[in-house]
């Protein structure tokens, strides 16, 4: 949802509360995955909706971060354009958060003209106010890529002795956190062709945060205490400013970002950490021409920012010094909330190797996007790491959802909905001296109290107690019909009854109201239920807050609601056992197993189909084919005996300096000694606990007095400048036969060599364009799902 341009923007109002919201810019280079949607869109949405349901001035800005290495890489690896990538996945993002209900006022993209104006403008104030230095630095530089590599092109080991992370990026270690420089790396490799680079001198241009440690501390000290921090933004910022501000590169030796306007070094771009933070100016530049009047307003316009863990450095310590430094009077962040990480199952999340459930998954689950919304916001990770599990997110939807809430909501209306002779036709009842009676009085109470809670908590940034706070509503609400009996007063004591009844419909609105943050289509269908248009408020002025202390009053008698509907829906055991298999192991792994099975469907038709030409053959000829010696058998993919191996150990040949030499697990205990010509292409430590697909029944032979017992299968690129490994998943299990789905039958013992069989089959190995590994258009198929390369497309297999 956004803005749809056709209403003018919203600008700060004199007299009234101004609110500018921000949600850290999801970066471009894949699907979010749940874990980012709590950790930054839907944790903004929430307040943002909440600040508009209290009548405040608010907008929410957010959109793709675009620029730097992560782009350059994945369209690399994609083959194409940084611009192709990003147009792309913006049009992804946008349709994950359209689903998910996120209303945006504008959801825009750094990668614009807007972003090079005001970067370049507030570089240029830095400068003048000379903030900025130049130095010579040195960087790694890969002679076989001809360029520098900065950022995420590089990987080695993290430096600090008690992380021991083996895949540190350039910029920062994702196990420690630590932040790097590419030159601090041990045993650094180029992303791109595995070779290690070199260092080399390199001029850039860096913003002097010493300098500014005391303008800075300044407002940290004072703005994390009136601004309500959160305690882990806090805890991170005290860290970098106790551990010395130092000296930080905002430009790199790239040709994707904003260029930076100074003769010297108008062949780098801005450093991506430098700009992304000033894409909220240009994405609201984008939404109006009078941004200043959000941006340069800090007299009358609070800035609230959401973000994950990781992302809290550049908001609270590089971006406030880098706007501090221009001397303008720029709106700086009052509040930051900043959640850990959300887990999945018994692992981690991960964007980059594709495992858990990513929001273009939820769409498949055919679970409302009501109910994720709510489950992600009960379990939102606000001091420490919280899970995600199939079970638990079952256990909220049919306790807390369909059991409290929605039975609530529809024991409720259903009753109203009732003709005349068992309940009201439909129509609210009047309801006279409700405040005589105690029970209702009691619950006014008890509703007065939670409502100041739930405020206060929304007030705090404190969504998920919030959540908790009017959930308590609903259950105070079952208890109340229960205690009271109405189905026994509407016999009994008529008046009596409708005071329930009014005063139950009225908290049915006012959990509409409460919820409508959290839950936004859910409070649009029971609206709908009570007849009355999708509008929202919960406000001060309107004395809509002072109203919740007297539900009673909350709906005028005589006003006829709508039909009532069940609004939850239950979920079966069987059905979590589908969506946890379902989603098991990685996103590769899943479309690998479901491009398997389609591949499976579509040969064991056409088999059907040649079966039954066959056997009308035969029943012409007369009598059964007969079985075929071994030698003499149709050469095919049956007769290779390809499993799957893991490398348990893997050494340079002592007597050849190209060669391998590795002991793999093929299953079963056994292990096979095998020489691979692999060195000049993958790294020792490249060959380790790789999971390979193996050829088993190749005749031994000796290389360099070592005898070679199996063939690891590699694919070379069609220059021959590149070999990869093929893999199968993750999940595959050691030892299982690669298969190729209409080539059944047994392989041979020892494939011989003057039939050539293998030789003869080589020919049609391949990797197709997706990367899958291929006998001709058949793909090596596992019990996990199909085996692929890294990026070599078009390849052969040897």
């Amino acid at each position: 949802m956004e803005d749809d341009g056709k209403s003018s923007p919203k600008l700060p109002i004199p007299g009234k509360r101004n609110i500018l919201i921000t949600s850290a810019l999801p970066y471009v280079n894949n699907v979010p995955h749940l874990g980012n949607i709590i950790g930054c869109v839907l944790s903004a949405d929430v307040y943002a909706r909440y600040c508009r349901l209290r009548g405040y001035n608010a907008i929410y800005i957010c959109g793709t971060d675009e620029y730097g290495t992560a782009t350059e890489t994945k369209a690399l690896e994609e083959n194409c354009t940084p611009k192709e990538i990003c147009d792309k996945y913006h049009a992804i993002h946008k349709e994950v958060y359209d689903w998910f209900d996120i209303s945006f006022d504008k959801f825009g993209r750094t990668s614009t003209p807007e972003q090079t104006e005001v970067c370049q403008a507030i570089f240029k104030k830095l400068w003048d106010n000379k903030w900025l230095s130049e130095n010579t630095m040195q960087q790694l530089y890969c002679d076989t890529c001809k360029k520098f590599l900065v950022d995420g092109l590089v990987e080695g080991s993290c430096p600090f002795e008690d992380c021991n992370n083996d895949y540190a990026r350039g910029d920062q270690c994702q196990k420690c956190r630590k932040l790097l420089n590419p030159t601090e790396l041990k045993d650094p490799k180029c992303k791109v062709c595995q070779n290690t680079p070199r260092i080399r001198d390199t001029d850039h241009l860096f913003i002097e945060l010493p300098l500014l440690k005391d303008r800075l501390e300044e407002y940290i000290n004072e703005t994390s205490v009136t601004g309500s921090w959160s305690q882990n933004a806090i805890q991170t910022t005290n860290a970098w400013l106790r551990d010395g501000l130092r000296q930080r590169c905002i430009t790199r030796d790239l040709k994707w970002g904003v260029p930076v306007p100074h003769e010297k070094y108008k062949d780098k771009v801005f450093y991506v950490w430098f700009d992304a933070p000033i894409g909220y100016v240009s994405i609201t530049s984008c939404y109006t021409s009078e941004w200043e009047k959000w941006w340069k307003n800090p007299e009358n316009v609070e800035l609230y920012q959401f973000m994950g863990k990781d992302n809290v450095p550049f908001h609270t310590v590089m971006f406030p010094s880098t706007q501090l430094g221009t001397g303008e009077n720029w709106t700086l962040m009052k509040t930051i909330s900043v959640t850990e990480y959300l887990n999945y199952e018994d692992g981690k999340f991960s964007k980059s190797k594709g495992v858990g459930v990513f929001g273009n998954d939820v769409k498949d689950t055919n679970i409302p996007v009501e109910v994720w919304r709510y489950y992600l916001l009960t379990n939102r990770p606000e001091v420490s790491d919280t899970s995600f599990s199939w079970t638990d997110l079952q256990a909220k939807l049919n306790g807390e959802l369909l059991n409290n809430l929605g039975n609530f909501v529809n024991r409720v209306l259903s009753f109203i909905a009732k003709p005349d002779n068992a309940g009201y036709g439909s129509v609210i009842p009047d309801a006279h001296d409700a405040e005589s009676h105690p029970l209702t009085k009691s619950l006014a109470e008890k509703v007065e109290k939670f409502v100041a809670e739930y405020v206060e908590a929304m007030e705090k940034v404190k969504l998920k107690q919030g959540l908790k706070t009017a959930m308590l509503i609903s259950s105070e609400g079952n208890f109340y019909l229960q205690t009271s009996q109405f189905w026994k007063l509407y016999k009994e004591d008529k008046p009596l009854c409708a005071v329930v009844i009014r005063t139950a419909a009225g908290l049915v609105h006012l959990l509409a109201q409460l919820l409508e943050p959290f839950m936004p289509s859910f409070s649009c269908e029971v609206f709908k239920q009570l007849n009355l248009p999708p509008q929202f408020s919960l406000s001060d002025e309107r004395g809509e807050v002072l109203l919740a202390s007297r539900p009673w009053d909350i709906l005028p008698p005589s006003h006829r609601i709508g039909t009532p509907q069940p609004l939850f829906k239950e979920l079966e055991n069987d059905v979590v056992t589908q969506y946890r298999e379902k989603f098991a192991g990685s996103q590769a792994d899943r479309r690998a197993r479901d491009e398997a099975a389609n591949l499976t469907d579509q040969l064991n038709k056409t088999k059907l189909s040649d079966a039954k030409k066959q056997k009308a053959s035969s029943s012409k000829g007369g009598g059964k084919p007969k079985p075929q010696p071994a030698a003499d058998r149709e050469i095919t993919m049956a007769r290779l005996d390809i499993r799957v191996g893991k490398i348990v150990k893997a050494e340079k040949h002592p007597k050849a300096d190209s060669l391998y030499v590795e002991e793999i697990d093929i299953g079963g205990g056994e292990i096979r000694t095998v020489v691979s010509g692999l060195v000049k292409y993958i790294p020792l430590e490249e060959m380790q606990n790789r999971m390979v697909c193996v050829l088993c029944n190749l005749k031994p032979a000796k290389m360099r007095d070592i005898v070679s017992q199996a063939m690891v299968l590699a694919a070379s690129s069609s220059d021959g400048s590149k070999v990869e490994l093929v893999e199968p998943p993750e999940s595959a299990i050691i030892g299982e036969r690669v298969t190729f789905p209409g080539f059944e039958g047994e392989p041979d013992d020892v494939l011989n060599p003057k039939k050539k069989v293998w030789e003869t089959l080589l020919v049609d190995l391949n990797t197709n364009e997706n990367l899958v590994a291929c006998y001709k258009d058949v793909p090596f198929t596992t019990s996990a799902g199909v085996c692929k390369v890294s990026s070599i497309s078009n390849g052969t297999i040897r």
